[in-house]
């Protein structure tokens, strides 16, 4: 027996029946994609690129002055009393700095304070100059594997007489442990000049006014003009008498006054 539904000509539009044959099938596809079969084959090791990213990655953690261990921890990595040395010198008179590189007036001081320049063989010129050939032409700074380029150009300058490798060794050796040297607050020298300027007895017009006899300081009375608020004209030598005169004398109850009329 035919479908009533077929025969109806309302119902048998072709775009209907295109429409339920696409939902059929968008059915059948879902169903397929719903539960993906479980595969039996094993899991493949890891390609040696992979192996490659991850040595490269534990090299540059190891670099950085860290290493990876178990659970994310972030281990210290020892480092030699060369680099220490480089590192103190680097951050000294500098707030921001971290340690990586150094700037020339510190590289300087470095030279200075651990004995490589002697005045002789080895120049404050001879430092600059080999700072500004071992550094890069866009940075102002060198890196630790630049500083160690550049003291074995001064090693061998400062030991002529020893190889290469010695020379090296003998200056690595000047700066290991060492850390930059800190002098004391520099003292002012008295002069003439100076004693001059300083001696308030000396001090002329309104200068003068800002000191008392004894050379201290008066203050804000000294630099400003104050006002007097007493109600007494300037130059008025007999502030406070009035309250002597109008005081009454004391004596015993009936007793005149301590003066008498003549007759």
């Amino acid at each position: 027996m035919a479908d009533p539904k077929l025969a109806d000509p309302k119902l048998a539009d072709p775009k209907l029946a295109e429409l339920r044959d696409s939902m059929a099938d968008f059915t059948v596809q879902t169903a397929k994609h719903s539960n993906p079969p479980i595969s039996s084959t094993p899991l493949r090791p890891p390609s040696e690129q992979q192996s490659k990213d991850r040595a490269s990655k534990r090299l540059s953690s190891e670099s950085n002055g860290t290493s990876e261990g178990g659970a994310g921890s972030r281990t210290p990595v020892e480092i030699t009393a060369l680099e220490e040395s480089f590192r103190r010198f680097a951050i000294h008179g500098d707030t921001r700095a971290t340690g990586k590189d150094m700037h020339g007036k510190n590289w300087s001081k470095l030279c200075k304070d651990c004995g490589i320049i002697d005045g002789k063989t080895v120049t404050l010129t001879d430092v600059d100059i080999v700072f500004t050939k071992v550094k890069k032409k866009s940075c102002r700074t060198i890196t630790f594997d630049e500083f160690k380029a550049a003291v074995g150009e001064l090693a061998s300058k400062r030991f002529k007489e020893k190889t290469g490798e010695e020379a090296e060794g003998e200056v690595f050796r000047m700066i290991e442990g060492k850390k930059p040297v800190i002098k004391g607050v520099t003292r002012a020298v008295a002069s003439p000049t100076v004693s001059r300027l300083t001696d308030t007895t000396k001090f002329t017009g309104s200068h003068k006014e800002r000191f008392d006899e004894s050379g201290r300081g008066k203050g804000k009375a000294g630099r400003v003009d104050m006002v007097d608020t007493s109600g007494y004209v300037a130059g008025y030598k007999h502030l406070g008498s009035y309250e002597k005169k109008v005081t009454k004398p004391t004596g015993p109850p009936g007793a005149g006054p301590p003066w008498s009329w003549a007759p």
